[in-house]
């Protein structure tokens, strides 16, 4: 899974490339609208067995394409119609949507499994009474450690800039969770819309830099696992998958505060299959359905039901789930942990922020 952050010049490109995608009529499907579904989701995200697996229940068969990043969603999204029926958006861009009018209302009535999910979870403030959303996954962003390498106490995201570090550290690529960082280790707001705080954190980067190996949101664990670093920021589940490779990598929210978030099933404007949207969106709130979920990509599963079921199903790994704070992360854990907000007329001044970091000016 990827949430890499687009600079405002590449959000325009991609719009112009799907208003002529569009124009050409792709990627709409054609055919019964009870016969397909075209989702537009996280790349490694979504478990291909439960997709075959709906497939064999109701005969409508799933056309999966990918993003890498919740803006290149609004950019797809914001250039028209693009045939597509369910989307996966993250909390700050539900908002963003919805102030776009760019969603469906949900029919609650016509999702039953609705009724598996944690209470805590439904009713979010980007979306009260789940009007547009429901739940897929959640979880954190936060410092993974492999102790077998660094042998002397990790607490802070400031450790990452000492010294014996050159080199062996991995970052999201993500403007919002690295700036965001940054400003936490400063003391600041993750979301500030303050200039100069910005500054600051941009210049605090730039003194990361030589320990800097990679920039990776897709795949952080990969350099993790092959010892090309040693510690460094990721999503949870990214630190689950390593764990269970690696049971030496430990996962913290630090001293500073961490990252939270909540990933959301949603029915695009106009979609042209809104039956089969809504019951593949039901079908994914099954408890079966969950427990693939977690199986794959065991980022923190919002399915109550689901995990009841695993822990009968597979006790093994429902024991290394809630074991783990990368999957059941604890009271503290999770007061420390900050949202992304949308930073609205402050996004361009991100942008540039991110890009001088990325450049090294």
């Amino acid at each position: 899974m990827q949430r890499t952050s687009l600079s405002v010049f590449s959000l325009f490109v991609l719009a112009l490339a799907t208003l002529s995608l569009v124009a050409c009529g792709a990627p709409a499907g054609s055919g019964d609208s009870s016969k397909e579904l075209n989702l537009y989701a996280w790349s490694e995200y979504i478990p291909q067995k439960m997709l075959d697996q709906f497939t064999e229940k109701t005969g409508i068969r799933v056309n999966y394409d990918t993003f890498s990043s919740n803006e290149e969603l609004l950019a797809k999204l914001q250039a028209g119609s693009s045939g597509y029926d369910v989307i996966i958006a993250s909390d700050y861009t539900v908002d963003i949507l919805k102030k776009q009018n760019r969603l469906e209302p949900l029919e609650l009535a016509k999702l039953p499994n609705f009724a598996n999910i944690e209470a805590t979870l439904k009713n979010p403030p980007y979306d009260p009474d789940n009007r547009y959303t429901v739940p897929y996954q959640w979880g954190t962003v936060g410092l993974a450690v492999d102790t077998a390498k660094v042998k002397r106490p990790i607490s802070r995201w400031e450790d990452l800039w000492d010294p014996a570090f050159k080199g062996r550290v991995v970052l999201l690529d993500d403007e919002f969770e690295v700036l965001g960082m940054a400003l936490q280790t400063l003391g600041f707001d993750k979301n500030t819309k303050d200039p100069a705080q910005l500054a600051k954190a941009r210049a605090k980067l730039a003194q990361l830099r030589p320990n800097i190996k990679l920039f990776d949101s897709d795949s952080p664990k990969t350099a993790l696992l092959s010892g090309e670093v040693w510690l460094g920021q990721v999503w949870n589940g990214e630190a689950a998958l390593a764990q269970r490779e690696n049971p030496a990598i430990r996962y913290l929210c630090p001293a500073e505060g961490c990252g939270i978030w909540h990933d959301n099933w949603a029915v695009p404007k106009g979609a042209p299959h809104k039956d089969a949207a809504l019951a593949f969106i039901d079908y994914t709130m099954s408890p079966e359905a969950g427990i693939m979920i977690t199986q794959a990509f065991p980022y923190s599963n919002p399915n109550r039901a689901a995990l009841e079921l695993l822990k009968k199903a597979d006790p093994k790994l429902y024991s290394t789930y809630m074991a783990s704070p990368a999957t059941n992360p604890g009271p503290a854990f999770l007061k420390a942990a900050q949202p992304v907000e949308d930073k609205a007329e402050n996004t361009p001044l991100w942008d540039r922020t991110w890009t001088e970091v990325k450049s090294g000016t």
